[in-house]
Formats: structure tokens, sequence, C-alpha cells
């Protein structure tokens, strides 16, 4: 059974920074693209930023562009996402997916990604 957990969410101040991982348990971590979503309270779920499984090219929403920045660590079957310079529009709920057979057209749709962790609350306040 696949199981992605996500960890690091919490309160933050604007301009701030912040962290969140996503462990891959029962599936073969180095074949998945990795990416991260978020759904804003009375927002549709929106696509954040993916990495891809063998060449770790890395494509961002255009929203957060410059102060995200996502990455892999295939020794340890974990995907993180730092985010720099939060403002109070990246307050969301944070969810990080995985999938196996992606094209590029693809790598933005949530309908492209198997596997979906529980999503970590992140919340930009003064």
């Amino acid at each position: 059974q696949v199981q992605l957990v996500e960890s690091g969410g919490g309160l933050v101040h604007p301009g701030g920074s912040l962290r969140i991982s996503c462990e891959v348990r029962g599936a073969n971590f180095r074949t998945y693209t990795m990416a991260w979503f978020r759904r804003a309270p009375g927002k549709e779920r929106e696509f954040v930023a993916t990495i891809r499984a063998g060449s770790q090219h890395t494509y961002y929403a255009d929203s957060v562009k410059g102060r995200f920045t996502i990455s892999r660590d295939n020794a340890k079957n974990t995907a993180h996402l730092q985010m720099n310079n939060l403002n109070v529009d990246d307050t969301a709920v944070y969810f990080c997916a995985a999938g196996a057979r992606l094209i590029m057209s693809t790598l933005a749709s949530h309908s492209a990604y198997d596997y979906w962790g529980q999503g970590t609350q992140v919340t930009v306040s003064s």
C-alpha cells in the first residue's frame, strides 16, 4: 500500500519561510514524479510545483516561481518544498502527489497523479 506522509506545515509571518516534506512509503520513489498542489479556502485545488523522476527537472506555477523550490532526496524517499517570502495568498492546505506515467502536458493536472497525501496546513498571517 502506497502512502504519502506530509509534514512541516504551520503558521508563519508574511515574508517568512517554511519547508514542507512528503515521505513516500510502499513504492519505488525513484520512479515517481513528485508534485505539490494546494487548496486555499474557497478556491479550487491548484498546481504549485513538480519534479520529474529521472531528470529531476522542475516546473513551477507562475505565482510561486522564484520563491518556492521543490527538491527530492531519493535516498530518503522524500520530496521537499522550500517556501520563501511567503505572503497571505500562499495560505492553503498543501498536498503532495506522486505519479508514475506523466507527460509534459499533464504535469500540472491533478488527475494525472496516482497517489496523494493527506495535506498539511500552511497559514501566512501577521
